[in-house]
């Protein structure tokens, strides 16, 4: 690739930091609006549904995802993400509709739609990837990763004041996380209109096709597909049941949000050193370094699974980190390779990782947060079966 000149630089430049706080707005959203659905669902229906609200964000950012990759080849990104995110913010407030009624199946509905916009969102680290050469590539995607870190600092802390906002309003207190959310997304979709109307990421090879199945034979494909399916699962299961774990103990929306906190900082925060990791040794060896991180997590939480100060943030930091690593070098391995599968692929991480969601709850039930971290750590191994293989 020839050196960018000064023009392409600054439009470069200019999509990054759309593309930036695009995501970092759907990492806030999704953040407070997930947080509230599994604390409605623990206080009513109970807590064998608790991880059906998460279960339904992650469906919806599923559907997003192949929703928008099939928007970006007939429209384009800039229409995908406004598209995207747009009803995003539909949906959460449909979920704050639901929050305020009491009415169940309204909030899975809202959360569902809301997941749409993540699902756009998810994909905006492979038009950063399109920017740059590949010596470069994983840097890129992992900058837009690192947007996180703004949800991470600001999505969980916004809890427990948007709810006494929603209490002082005369609404019930959780309704006021989701009606953030659909603030912060709607804010999203009208960034997404600074985007320019011919982004600099088509090319030809974008649009060949390749079978999903015929490309799941290949290892270039297996590989990070099943990594990335597997540490989702680990952090979706992990993560949806800490929020009940730590109210069963006693601890308010103040500890769950910084708690939260700490694992979202792992999640994203420290993004650019996976980027550097992945551009200098490799997607693979980035993998292996987040499936055991992943493992670290299981062992921290099932040795102190009560403890608010030590052992669930560590746990959720470690937790965040390794999905980070395998979710980063998972991403420069097919940024590359396959960029037509770019969005099925993530469709079905997210899938999979939904039954995370729903199975976590029944788990939480049946053998409290212990047995939930058992799961999530053997599961975090199971790719090293095949990434091992010669």
């Amino acid at each position: 690739m020839t050196a960018p000149t000064s023009h392409q630089r600054v439009s470069r430049r200019r999509v990054m930091a759309a593309l930036f706080t695009g995501v970092a707005c759907m990492n806030i959203a999704m953040a407070g609006a997930s947080t509230a659905g599994v604390l409605i669902a623990t206080e009513s229906p109970g807590p064998g549904w608790s991880g059906v609200p998460s279960a339904a964000g992650v469906l919806g950012t599923a559907a997003g995802a192949l929703g928008s990759a099939r928007l970006v080849v007939s429209r384009g990104r800039r229409r995908s993400l406004l598209t995207t995110y747009g009803i995003g913010a539909l949906g959460a407030l449909v979920a704050s509709a639901g929050a305020v009624t009491g009415l169940f199946p309204v909030l899975l509905a809202g959360l569902l739609v809301l997941g749409l916009g993540n699902g756009g969102a998810q994909l905006s680290r492979y038009a950063a990837a399109d920017l740059y050469d590949d010596e470069h590539k994983g840097r890129a995607l992992s900058a837009i990763v690192w947007a996180g870190t703004v949800g991470a600092l600001a999505g969980p802390p916004l809890i427990a004041p948007a709810a006494h906002t929603a209490d002082l309003l005369g609404l019930p207190g959780l309704a006021g996380p989701l009606l953030v959310a659909a603030l912060v997304t709607a804010g999203a979709a009208v960034v997404s209109a600074a985007l320019p109307r011919s982004m600099p990421d088509t090319r030809p090879e974008n649009r060949a096709h390749t079978g999903f199945a015929t490309a799941f034979a290949q290892r270039s494909v297996r590989g990070p597909l099943l990594a990335m399916v597997a540490a989702q699962v680990a952090m979706v299961a992990m993560m949806t049941m800490s929020a009940p774990q730590l109210h069963q103990h006693g601890h308010g929306l103040d500890v769950v949000g910084w708690i939260l906190t700490a694992h979202m900082i792992g999640m994203f925060a420290l993004a650019p050193i996976s980027g550097r990791i992945a551009d200098r040794w490799g997607g693979r060896a980035t993998i292996f370094a987040g499936i055991g991180t992943l493992a670290l997590a299981s062992a921290a939480a099932v040795a102190a699974p009560t403890s608010h100060t030590t052992g669930i943030p560590l746990s959720l930091f470690l937790l965040g980190y390794g999905w980070n690593l395998v979710f980063v070098g998972g991403s420069s391995l097919l940024s590359t390779q396959h960029r037509k599968l770019q969005g099925t692929v993530d469709a079905v991480v997210w899938s999979t990782s939904a039954l995370a969601g729903l199975a976590a709850g029944p788990l939480f039930a049946a053998g409290g947060y212990v047995l939930v971290a058992v799961v999530a750590g053997i599961a975090a191994l199971v790719p090293l079966a095949v990434l091992t293989r010669r």
